[in-house]
Parts: C-alpha cells; structure tokens; sequence
C-alpha cells in the first residue's frame, strides 16, 4: 500500500515534480482520499505519487502504447499502476533510474491526455 509522501527523498521529488506540473494551465494540486498527492486538470489525475517504506512512487497517465512500449523495454524502470494500470498508467517505483526528461515528457503526455483541447492549444500557443 502506498502512503503519503513523507521521506526528504519523496519530498524533494514532489517539489521538482510540483515546479513541473504548475507550469502547466489549470493544474492544480489534490491530496486524495488514499493521502497520494495528485496533479490535476479538470479535476482528472495526470499524476500521482504516494510512498511506501520511505521510497517515492510516481504514477503518470499515458497512453496503452506508450505503456506497453515501456514495460517492454529489458531491466525497465517501469510497472503498470496497480488498479488503474489497464487505463494506461504506470508507475516509476525509483525516479534516479529514469532521466528527467523521460519523466518531463511522459507528464507532458498524461497532461496532453487529460486536459481539454481548449488547454492543449494555449498550451502549444505558449510554448512557440
């Protein structure tokens, strides 16, 4: 069972995902009903992270090719999300193993999946 975030590793993960995901129009941050500490657009979950035994865990939204392609790949950093793994998420138990880019992009995509075209397009405006 994941927790809330509490370890200095966890918090100073959340602090760098938090900068990321805010950047981001309409995104706010929830605390849900199991203590995870969510990323929003819309009130639908693009993110989410909790902890067990004081290792951070992410899980971001991605699309089932996208997933499928990084559960493939050998010695992956990647598990399909418990619960909600068949909607195309998946979680990243240790981030030092990924680039932080990869994660930058991979939130991009559960953002760009979550968020209304409306967004998507002031988005893509802002970012020319």
């Amino acid at each position: 069972m994941i927790h809330q975030l509490v370890s200095i590793k966890g918090l100073e993960l959340v602090a760098k995902v938090r900068a990321f995901c805010m950047e981001l129009p309409e995104v706010e941050e929830k605390v849900d009903g199991f203590g995870h500490i969510t990323f929003r657009v819309k009130d639908k979950p693009f993110v989410m992270m909790g902890e067990k035994d004081g290792q951070p865990s992410t899980a971001i939204k991605t699309n089932l090719t996208t997933q499928e392609f990084l559960l493939q790949q050998e010695g992956t950093p990647y598990h399909k999300t418990p619960y909600i793994g068949q909607h195309g998420w998946v979680s990243i138990p240790d981030t030092d193993k990924v680039p932080w880019k990869e994660i930058e992009d991979l939130i991009m995509e559960g953002y760009a999946r979550t968020a209304p075209k409306k967004l998507l397009s002031q988005l893509q405006a802002t970012r020319k």
